[in-house]
């Protein structure tokens, strides 16, 4: 008999209560597509005609997005390409309770319109009592968009030489703000720009004076850089970009700029990203005068930029929850670390895999804290094993370096030590017990 007559009709399987189940959990489309692989896999012979529905089985996600779970092995905390801070666990559970439907928008006492994410902003104002007003965009970007166009279209924005900044991806800074219809007044050289040389650019076609952090990369030797609070004597708008998210000075960065100090330094306008330093979602916060953030939050754009539902929700949760991972991570005791890679490397030896435990050097990564280094473990493995762990499940980014594979804890939150074991002893090409 000719083996194509034997694969089971797509309706079939279909109908299969497991595959039905699944369907109705990942989508009739999703699951289909994944019988239609199975059935071509059983024509040509790869595929038993009795093993298809099991196969569809195992091939379906467990999720209908294609987006992937990943242990984040590598001691950056804020690592960029896997999505930045993680959420804590406050956070998702009010991300959950947001999918719904919600009072985003409307006073229920009342029955009427209300402020939009009127908690998460009075929990911004809570966290940064020096602020009279504060907005949240979708990331610190747009915040700059909004308010170059808000405060400076058709206009100049005064900006020292050493901070016209390129990030990730090749994306720089004077490209975003000439976008606006700002012109960029750009002032002092790359390594010495002082307040004279602003106060020089100022004057009546002035919109704001514009600082940013150059978070990314450090100068050093025969530098100057103008302070926030001489900035804030020239009399125009000073709107400061911190960058990587700090409300208040952190003891473990004391180099870091934050929010609060530069508004007490006389900024009319501070932002931030929300999912960096601070651990939330992807944000951009605007804090400063009620004046000026009045004249952003007014200004058509903003509109266009404001954030949904699931974000203001992780925001405040973030902002009023006990302390994310982040934070939690650059707290954390060195000696713990030393402690969890200690255990892990035991257990896996006992397994029989090559580990070792050896100290680390982790970072804090997305663009913040450049140059810092915090103390961490890690466990090293043959350099091998990297690429299995990156495609198990879980999957584990690891870090490469001098010939050996290592899992930095650093960023990994303890309760998933377990996993990251069992995720090494099935790359180890042993089973898991």
């Amino acid at each position: 008999m000719d083996v194509r007559r034997r694969v089971p009709r797509t309706d079939t399987v279909l109908a299969e209560a497991r595959v039905a189940a699944a369907a109705d959990r990942l989508g009739r489309g999703l699951v289909k597509s994944v019988v239609t692989a199975v059935q071509q896999d059983c024509r040509a012979g790869r595929v038993a005609a009795e093993a298809v529905v099991g196969e569809v089985l195992a091939r379906l996600p467990d999720r209908a997005d294609t987006g992937t779970p990943v242990l984040n092995a590598t001691g950056v905390l804020l690592h960029t390409n896997l999505g930045r801070a993680p959420l804590s666990e406050a956070a998702r559970r009010s991300v959950a309770a947001a999918a719904g439907t919600g009072d985003v928008e409307l006073d229920l006492a009342t029955g009427r319109r209300g402020q939009r994410g009127a908690g998460t902003l009075a929990a911004l104002l809570d966290r940064v009592p020096a602020a009279e007003a504060a907005l949240v965009v979708n990331n610190n970007a747009a915040a700059l968009v909004l308010a170059a166009t808000a405060l400076a279209a058709g206009r100049e924005i005064v900006i020292g030489r050493g901070e016209l900044v390129e990030i990730g991806d090749g994306f720089r800074l004077p490209d975003l703000l000439a976008s606006t219809g700002a012109r960029l007044r750009e002032v002092g050289t790359t390594n010495r720009t002082v307040a004279a040389d602003y106060a020089a650019a100022v004057g009546p076609d002035t919109g704001f004076v514009l600082k940013v952090h150059p978070s990314n990369f450090t100068v050093t030797g025969f530098t100057a850089a103008a302070s926030v609070r001489e900035l804030a004597g020239l009399g125009v708008p000073v709107v400061v970009d911190v960058g990587s998210g700090l409300l208040t000075p952190h003891p473990v960065l004391p180099d870091e700029p934050d929010v609060t100090s530069a508004l007490a330094a006389g900024a009319a306008l501070v932002t931030a990203s929300g999912d960096k330093l601070l651990g939330g979602p992807q944000a951009g916060l605007v804090l400063g005068r009620a004046d000026v953030a009045g004249t952003l939050r007014r200004h058509p754009l903003y509109r266009a930029l404001r954030v949904d539902k699931l974000t203001l929700a992780a925001l405040e949760a973030t902002l009023r929850g006990p302390l994310p991972p982040v934070p939690a991570a650059l707290a954390a005791d060195p000696a713990d670390r030393r402690r969890r890679a200690d255990r892990l490397a035991a257990r896996l030896r006992a397994a029989g895999v090559e580990a070792t435990a050896v100290p680390s050097d982790a970072a804090v990564g997305g663009g913040g804290a450049p140059g810092v280094t915090l103390p961490s473990a890690a466990v090293r493995l043959p350099a091998g094993l990297a690429v299995p762990l990156r495609l198990g499940r879980p999957a584990v980014l690891a870090r490469v370096a001098d010939g050996y594979c290592l899992v930095d804890v650093a960023a990994v939150d303890e309760a998933d030590d377990h996993r990251l074991y069992g995720a090494v002893r099935a790359a180890a090409g042993r089973p898991c017990g």
